[in-house]
């Protein structure tokens, strides 16, 4: 058998000689053996493990590798038999939480959605995965102050993690409210162009979704279309459908009644109905009710009457609280929500300057005028001049 000098072990296991005779001395090292002052070490011993070095704790994933693995892993569908099934399939609280949450709201049940929410806290990517439907839960409810918490936490991760998939998941969160409250111009700049490369792949069709209705906030109702059609044929899933199939079929059915073609628009949300009404699935519609006039009812009436009552006494509650969070909304963030150019004018007419020396000191006439005020009526979703100067002056 060969032997190696301790001189000869520390140089081969990296250590100084005094840890490799005090191995020696306490008998650590197999097969050691002494001739007088001498240690001979076995050639093929092992170095002895120090207790005293502790391991490296393994490296924890970012925020954003963490986000994108919750999000793959509650991107799946739910039955089309059974979509409460899809709760027996998760082993990770947080998963359920996610999907616990998607069914209270689509039922109607928004309390439940914030309660969820509230038991992420303290999990980030939990957090951000769940704010877009507890977002839309805050509007249904009118909760506009716990709606603010959420911004406020949004806005902090953007800034924080900013230029990462993190930092888009958290605008794609606060563009729901702005499609939702109608503020276009409140939307990310690439979601308004369709950049979603930042996005982990399982974002993109809610992403898409947001888009489309962004173009319904600019009444471009063909590219509203044609963005939810694209959508729907990327995420088509025969084996189950998610949230966001429901919504995108009831965003076509919107963008068809607008651009006036209602057999077309009845044609999907029929298709919407047939998804998601059999599971007592009411929300999509509830939200829908004013969008599409009397289709909805009429749809309701002759295909689905068991649930024409449930659908409207939920319209009328939730349109109430719409209006209320949606004039807070305003009241914060005015100047984001109409151009500069529509502040300086709405300004002067809350103001109760003439219309006609407006026109004249914008160097416009006082049609054009009249058509730009009715535009930030629209926007605000006000009637007049009185109304008008409650939220800017």
């Amino acid at each position: 058998m060969l032997y190696l000098t301790v001189k000869e072990a520390a140089e081969k296991w990296g250590l100084g000689t005094r840890i490799v005779t005090l191995y020696c001395t306490e008998n650590k090292i197999e097969g050691v053996i002494k001739r007088g002052n001498l240690w001979l070490i076995p050639e093929h011993a092992q170095r002895p493990a120090d207790k005293r070095r502790r391991e490296q704790p393994a490296p924890q994933p970012s925020l954003s590798e963490d986000l994108a693995h919750l999000l793959a892993a509650t991107a799946g569908t739910m039955p089309h038999d059974n979509p409460d099934t899809v709760l027996d399939t998760v082993n990770e609280e947080r998963m359920r939480l996610q999907y616990e949450g998607e069914i209270a709201y689509l039922r109607g049940d928004f309390s439940t959605t914030m309660a969820c929410f509230q038991r992420t806290r303290g999990d980030n990517a939990a957090r951000l995965r769940a704010c877009p439907v507890t977002i839309a839960a805050t509007i249904s409810l009118g909760d506009y102050p716990a709606y603010t918490e959420i911004e406020a936490y949004l806005e902090k991760c953007a800034e924080v993690h900013k230029g990462s998939g993190a930092a888009a998941i958290a605008e794609q969160a606060l563009a729901t409210a702005a499609v939702s409250i109608i503020a276009p111009n409140m939307v990310p700049g690439w979601l308004k162009e369709g950049d979603f490369s930042a996005l982990a792949p399982q974002a993109r069709p809610n992403a898409l979704y947001l888009r489309a209705k962004y173009f319904y906030c600019l009444h471009k109702y063909d590219a509203m279309l044609s963005v939810a059609q694209t959508a729907l044929t990327l995420s088509a899933q025969p084996q189950g459908f998610t949230t966001t199939d429901i919504y995108l079929r009831m965003t076509c059915a919107v963008a068809c009644h607008c651009l006036g073609r209602d057999d077309e628009a009845r044609h999907w949300l029929l298709k919407a109905m047939k998804l998601a009404l059999p599971h007592s699935f009411i929300t999509p519609f509830a939200e829908a009710v004013t969008a599409l006039g009397g289709l909805m009812e009429q749809c309701l009436e002759r295909e689905y009457p068991a649930f024409r009552d449930a659908v409207l006494t939920q319209w009328k509650r939730t349109w109430k609280n719409w209006i209320s969070f949606h004039n807070q909304f305003t009241k914060d963030n005015i100047t984001l929500m109409l151009t500069l150019r529509e502040y300086h004018l709405a300004l002067l007419v809350a103001q109760r300057v003439p219309y006609a020396k407006i026109a004249e000191q914008h160097c416009i006439s006082v049609g054009r005028l009249k058509n730009i005020m009715l535009e930030v009526y629209e926007k605000l979703y006000i009637s007049g001049r009185e109304e008008l100067a409650k939220y800017i002056i």
